[in-house]
């Protein structure tokens, strides 16, 4: 996924760049609301985030211009001032979340996750996985035509690897998504329940669907 970073501190958007293309995204930056929208005319991006506070353009005004050319693209707003009026403008001029600075990196990589994850979120109210089925709208997990009981955590659980079938989930995006917890906090909670759902969607059944990825973490599928 293709980010922009508008900000103007030349020292934070370099972490920041650094820091989201370490998460394996790819992002470009502008330096100045000139600039951004300029760069907005000539690429597509998948999120953007603005600093309001921008030299050459003001970042609110940047913010109309990409909501003007694309009301859908996600829009972290970024801003040092604390007053309400600014953010509550930002929010009513179409930006979708909003940071104050100064920031921790790991709560801004967070929302993004957040912003896209609804963003791409399957439309369809029934995930599959081989002969595995989730009906998100009755919230009901059938494997090859048989019902599985399983709790509302594991439910969750599951959930979260069908959204992200054939791509490994770090424990830590499973803490903070699933159990809405930091990903810094220690805790073997993941390991329970991935053996939980182990032993009720795969015990007996083949192929086996939950694949442990050495070192990463985890993924739901067949092995590739």
């Amino acid at each position: 996924m293709r980010m922009l970073i508008v900000e103007d501190d030349e020292a934070l958007s370099h972490f920041l760049r650094k820091s989201f293309e370490a998460a394996r995204y790819e992002a470009d930056v502008a330096p100045d609301g000139e600039r951004a929208r300029e760069l907005v005319e000539q690429n597509e991006y998948g999120l953007v985030i603005l600093d309001l506070g921008l030299p050459k353009a003001d970042g609110l005004e940047i913010l109309q211009h990409i909501r003007a050319r694309n009301s859908n693209l996600p829009v972290v707003a970024l801003t040092a001032r604390r007053e309400v009026e600014e953010r509550v403008k930002a929010l009513d001029l179409g930006a979708d979340d909003y940071l104050l600075k100064p920031f921790a990196f790991a709560e801004l990589s967070a929302r993004v996750r957040a912003l896209l994850r609804r963003v791409h979120q399957p439309s369809s109210e029934v995930l599959r996985v081989e002969d595995l089925e989730f009906n998100r709208m009755e919230r009901r997990v059938s494997r090859a035509g048989k019902e599985i009981d399983l709790t509302p955590k594991e439910i969750a659980l599951l959930e979260y690897l069908m959204q992200h079938e054939g791509r490994c989930v770090s424990r830590a995006m499973i803490i903070e998504n699933v159990w809405k917890m930091h990903s810094d906090t220690v805790t073997n909670v993941v390991d329970v329940y991935i053996n939980y759902l182990r032993k009720k969607i795969d015990d007996g059944c083949e192929p086996k669907l939950i694949q442990t990825v050495r070192g990463s973490g985890y993924r739901i599928g067949l092995k590739v």
